[in-house]
């Protein structure tokens, strides 16, 4: 068959252009790259990765696993990965919460509460994320007393302008017996809440799985610390000369990133749900009413549930947009991925390009992991034609 022919048919044309378009992707990407490392020879510099090896030299304010600046540059980019994480889920739980709270709030027939809500949202939203995380960081910094006048709210809390000072937890031996009671109740409420849910179709009948969920979560872990003793120490942070030692310490650069990022996609999750809300058709409210179920059952498992086929994809950009606005931390000094590798490491090896293409790398690894959760989300909560 001639190429003539297989161009007029169209099922060919189809793959060959396909196949071409790809093959113009390499080609491109080729070029680009020889282009660049060419440009870096005449320039007196080598790519390659070996910097990742070399003494970091560098300290970093707050980790999550220990580190010093005798560490390789590879750790110093994994602690500004996990601070890059930390902010990315603790901001993601947070923002949803309260998004999802707004978001019915604002469809309150008290007019007061929605003008409150009202007022937030619009306000948050037009605002910069960046002056709203440079506004926080100010407050904690120059509204906090000092070390030595610190606020002690409850006992072993402390609150200054170096950071929030909290007892740490130490766990002790037999407290894998916890973790597996934990474990445990929370298989168990997965498989009893779908038993719940057939049995309710088949019968009619409500379980108050919420209720005996939050129960078990709670109360089987509780009755395995007490069983296995108590196997858990607190820290105690004491102030100690100019500083506190000891317990945890909570940066007042995290809390004000984590909070500025969180009320911030809060407002947008919270517009997001309304508009999931008013898309459910009204008339299940009024068959739910008519039927005698309660208000918040039918918010609950009426109309949430087919809400959330319309909130979820675009809560999904939300939870994109939080993520990569974690890298505005550079500007109040919290050391994530761009703060440690893009930024520290850059400057002391002059590896531009390998150290970008590091940090473009993970940012897209983490988007595609946050779009394949939410993927997967959205097809199980899909409806399923029968």
């Amino acid at each position: 068959m001639t190429l003539g022919r297989l161009w007029s048919d169209k099922r060919y044309r189809a793959v060959i252009t396909q196949i071409l378009v790809v093959a113009g992707m390499f080609m491109l990407l080729a070029f680009l790259a020889t282009n660049a490392v060419q440009n870096l020879e005449a320039l007196g510099k080598t790519f390659g990765f070996e910097f990742l090896q070399a003494p970091a030299g560098y300290d970093i304010n707050q980790t999550l696993i220990p580190y010093d600046s005798r560490d390789t540059h590879f750790r110093a980019g994994v602690v500004g990965l996990l601070n890059t994480g930390l902010i990315a889920v603790t901001g993601c739980i947070f923002a949803t919460i309260l998004g999802f709270i707004l978001g019915v709030l604002r469809l309150s027939s008290n007019w007061l509460i929605n003008r409150i809500v009202y007022c937030y949202i619009e306000f948050t939203r037009n605002v910069p994320v960046l002056v709203q995380i440079l506004l926080w960081h100010a407050v904690i910094v120059h509204t906090l007393p000092a070390v030595r006048q610190a606020v002690s709210p409850a006992e072993g809390v402390f609150l200054t302008n170096r950071g929030f000072y909290v007892p740490q937890p130490i766990f002790e031996d037999g407290f894998s017996l916890v973790v597996v009671a934990f474990l445990a109740a929370v298989a168990g409420v997965i498989v009893f809440s779908r038993w719940a849910k057939k049995h309710q179709e088949a019968t009619g009948q409500i379980y108050p799985v919420f209720s005996i969920g939050v129960a078990a979560i709670v109360g089987l872990p509780l009755l395995a610390f007490f069983v296995a003793g108590m196997p858990v120490s607190l820290e105690m942070p004491e102030l100690t000369g100019f500083n506190f030692q000891g317990g945890m310490v909570l940066r007042p650069e995290f809390i004000a990133l984590w909070f500025a990022l969180s009320i911030y996609t809060a407002a947008f999750i919270a517009e997001i749900v309304r508009a999931g809300i008013q898309a459910v058709s009204h008339g299940q409210t009024e068959a739910a009413f008519a039927l005698g179920i309660k208000p918040n059952w039918t918010m609950r498992l009426i109309i949430i549930p087919q809400a959330l086929r319309v909130i979820v994809p675009p809560l999904t950009s939300q939870y994109l947009n939080l993520t990569k606005n974690s890298s505005l931390a550079i500007a109040i000094g919290y050391m994530d991925i761009v703060a440690t590798f893009g930024g520290i490491t850059l400057n002391q090896t002059g590896k531009e390009m390998e150290v970008m293409i590091i940090v473009l790398s993970i940012y897209l690894v983490i988007s595609l992991l946050i779009s394949a959760f939410m993927n997967w989300y959205n097809r199980r909560i899909a409806l399923v034609e029968r």
